[in-house]
């Protein structure tokens, strides 16, 4: 097998992460950054090593704790303080920045930057909210993806208020944190469509409501009602791919099948496509749970464009569009991994870079920032990394929901 990346903590399902103080055992180092590449014809089968209930511990950021990135890269606190559980962040038309804070059940705004690259204002723009996650601006309103809903509310530039009260689109599968509750939304360019992603209520169903495990369409209105592409366990991440009209996503795969099954994935979804779940996986892997019983839809699962090691628990997505960076940075993908407690040594807690070419991923993906955990056999970490947004300068902001914060990471040319 490849060698692995980052090491990591779950997503959807529920884990219980407590604070705890920093343990302190001599001076911490981050893990070195690599390159990685899992390749279809270096999969185990199924059961290859046992299943293993792995869950983090959140602890304190340790005093000596330090992230890594690639040369003239750094990373700063953007905003930190009075956040319960940030987990996604977009940038406002005018270039404010959205948070859903999921735990707290509001959306917040962040304004500017100050002498010290943080956000100069914040105000709360709404509270109430069902755990809310996913944010889209639209003419006129921006929509919140809550757990059992899409809702939207009056909005014109500059708001950091709510002008009105939030009104229900459309409602959607979803009680709580015992499932996948993440709802991402997308707007077509155009905004006449707008696409939601709603995760599985299991690990390996199958489900009784047809819209689990998809993405769906439907108009602004919430009318025209649609499934897009189905068969995905946990959608979480969705961009357009920059100057087209390709939807991509990444996926969270299954677990219980051993430490490197299932792999996670990055794929452009295409229209009424089928990516596997509960039935297959990676094309035509049969589940060996569901085996023999839809032979039809193994057939039909389409294989997507890059594995990202299982039980990462990929859940941002950004192309990199800005000016900062180095220039070939610009058309490239930076996904997040939140993590996994089904492996037994810890995988995730870190950004990598997927490197673009003709419109497709090439040759595996890179470390871009680690560190987040303390060692890939311990169980404590100090950091989850979430959403992603491109600031209008071209820096990157990063969700940190075991730190409760934002990051902000810039770059400079050494």
């Amino acid at each position: 097998m490849r060698r692995s990346w980052l090491q990591g903590v779950a997503i959807g399902a529920s884990i219980a992460c407590t604070k705890a103080p920093a343990p302190r055992s001599g001076p911490w180092e981050a893990p070195a950054l690599a390159h990685h590449e899992i390749r279809f014809d270096d999969l185990p089968a199924p059961y290859f090593t046992p299943s293993v209930t792995n869950p983090p511990v959140v602890v304190a950021r340790p005093a000596d704790a330090r992230l890594r990135l690639l040369e003239g890269f750094r990373i700063e606190p953007y905003a930190e303080g009075g956040f319960e559980k940030p987990r996604w962040v977009v940038v406002a038309p005018d270039g404010d920045v959205f948070v859903s804070d999921s735990d707290a059940g509001t959306i917040v705004v962040l304004r500017g930057l100050d002498e010290r690259g943080q956000a100069e204002g914040r105000s709360t723009f709404a509270t109430g909210l069902d755990k809310p996650f996913g944010i889209a601006f639209a003419p006129g309103f921006v929509y919140v993806g809550d757990t059992n809903a899409v809702v939207r509310f009056p909005y014109q530039a500059g708001d950091v208020t709510a002008r009105g009260p939030a009104e229900t689109i459309a409602p959607l599968p979803g009680t709580g944190y015992h499932e996948h509750w993440t709802r991402n939304l997308l707007f077509s360019k155009d905004f006449t469509k707008l696409y939601v992603s709603v995760g599985s209520s299991t690990n390996d169903g199958p489900e009784a409501d047809p819209e689990r495990a998809t993405i769906l369409e439907m108009s602004p209105d919430g009318s025209g009602r649609r499934i897009f592409a189905s068969g995905t366990r946990n959608p979480v991440g969705l961009a357009w791919r920059p100057g087209t009209s390709e939807l991509w996503a990444v996926v969270e795969e299954r677990d219980t099948l051993g430490d490197d099954l299932v792999p996670e994935y990055l794929a452009h979804v295409t229209e009424g496509a089928f990516y596997g779940w509960p039935y297959a996986y990676l094309g035509s892997h049969e589940d060996p749970v569901h085996r023999g019983e839809r032979p039809d839809l193994v057939r039909r699962t389409v294989v997507p464009d890059l594995l990202v090691q299982a039980h990462t628990a990929l859940l941002g997505l950004v192309f990199y569009d800005g000016a900062m960076f180095p220039a070939d940075w610009r058309g490239d993908v930076i996904v997040s991994a939140h993590g996994s407690w089904n492996r037994a040594r810890r995988v995730g807690y870190g950004l990598a870079r997927v490197r673009m070419k003709d419109g497709r991923p090439s040759g595996g993906y890179d470390d871009f920032v680690g560190g987040w955990m303390l060692a890939p056999d311990r169980k404590e970490v100090w950091g989850r990394p979430v959403g992603l947004a491109v600031l209008g300068d071209g820096s990157l902001l990063v969700v940190d929901d075991g730190a409760r914060m934002i990051w902000r990471v810039t770059y400079r040319q050494p």
